[in-house]
């Protein structure tokens, strides 16, 4: 294909054209070159932003979530006046306003086994920068069916991680985590928090490494895993080797279509709705007020953590961070009624099923979390 450019664009793009690594070729490879990021949160901003200011001449956009106060501390390409739009639209609007040379094509559909095929289709590479393990698995998975590199990203409070898998070349994601973890020991960003500019850092990683793809340079990440630690400010390389038992790539493999891996996990980000728990299981904010206006006993267990409860709490609870739930179960009488509840309600709905699993019937979470019981029943209760 013939690549042309404008005189705007040698301008744009003088300072990567006086790279030897780089130079006109270079710049025609990544006019050419079409990246799908799956995610627009706080890593994928960074690399959608500059990817696009690098000249990548098609980038694939894909989420389906909007844009929410809460993300603007990490995810960089949204603005105040974007809450409420589609992440892909606001997304979309800046890349275009940063280069109006690209295309900038966008995906709000939710990532499934009966999609990922046909997504990853129109791209020659694709970007992991979601954050979950139901679609990491799937991108994995689909990535290696469809013979593309992944560039794999990942962050929790103060650590981030960054690898490039290929399993054609190397590792893939399974050979080094062959099956998702249990339920009660998947931490997440809105439960645990995380470093707003941790994101930024490994964001631009996972750029690098694409642009470094496309250019057709060696990939530094390809065949390591790179663990950043953010209070220490240091780095550590592992080198990942591909596992012949791996169950994808390996010699013997088993899965040789994709599957959605969200009840494998305990999450359902990838069908987005709410799992349909029994109504047993539940309490909402104004049947707990109630409840306690009557008079019932209750036992109510705060399963955040410390620093947590000096933020917010409910009169008359006792303290049992989800992680000691099960040294502390012993505190517990499964004669009560026994209400959990957490910020929303991620960790005290996985929090009652262990509890039922170890023979408290009496047992509910608090539907929406404590930020549900500031908005609907006490609003002096700051919400975060």
């Amino acid at each position: 294909m013939d690549v042309r450019f404008s005189q705007e664009e040698y301008l744009r793009y003088s300072r990567n054209l006086l790279l030897p690594q780089v130079g006109l070729k270079g710049q025609k490879k990544l006019k050419s070159a079409s990246v799908l990021i799956v995610g627009l949160g706080g890593l994928g901003a960074p690399i959608a932003l500059y990817l696009a200011a690098a000249g990548v001449g098609r980038l694939g956009l894909a989420d389906f979530d909007v844009v929410d106060l809460s993300n603007l501390q990490r995810q960089v390409i949204h603005s105040s006046a974007a809450i409420g739009q589609l992440k892909t639209a606001s997304a979309r609007a800046r890349l275009v306003e940063l280069n109006p040379d690209i295309q900038v094509d966008v995906i709000d559909t939710a990532l499934t086994s009966g999609n990922a095929l046909q997504m990853l289709a129109r791209y020659r590479i694709v970007v992991d920068a979601t954050d979950n393990f139901p679609s990491r698995y799937l991108l994995n998975d689909a990535c290696y069916l469809s013979n593309k590199p992944l560039v794999h990203g990942s962050v929790y409070r103060f650590e981030g991680q960054a690898s490039v898998f290929d399993g054609h070349q190397g590792a893939c994601y399974r050979c080094i985590f062959p099956n998702p973890p249990p339920p009660e020991l998947i931490p997440s960003c809105s439960d645990g928090g995380v470093l707003g500019v941790l994101p930024g850092l490994i964001g631009l990683i996972q750029a690098t490494e694409t642009i470094k793809l496309i250019l057709g340079l060696n990939s530094s990440l390809m065949g390591t895993l790179l663990i950043y630690d953010a209070l220490q400010l240091s780095f550590q390389s592992i080198q990942l080797h591909k596992n012949p038992d791996c169950p994808l790539c390996g010699k013997k493999p088993t899965i040789t279509s994709l599957v959605d891996y969200e009840e494998f996990c305990g999450s359902t980000i990838l069908s987005g709705k709410l799992l349909q728990d029994e109504e047993s299981l539940k309490i909402t904010p104004a049947g707990l007020d109630e409840a306690i206006k009557v008079g019932t006993a209750i036992t109510l267990i705060d399963i955040r953590e410390p620093h947590e409860q000096e933020i917010s709490r409910i009169p008359e609870t006792q303290l049992i961070p989800f992680g000691s739930l099960a040294s502390q179960i012993n505190r517990l009488s499964k004669t009560d009624d026994i209400v959990v509840f957490c910020r929303t309600d991620s960790r005290s709905r996985r929090a009652v099923h262990i509890l039922r699993s170890a023979g408290f019937s009496r047992v509910r979470y608090l539907v929406g979390g404590i930020n549900a019981w500031a908005a609907e029943i006490d609003n002096t209760i700051p919400q975060y």
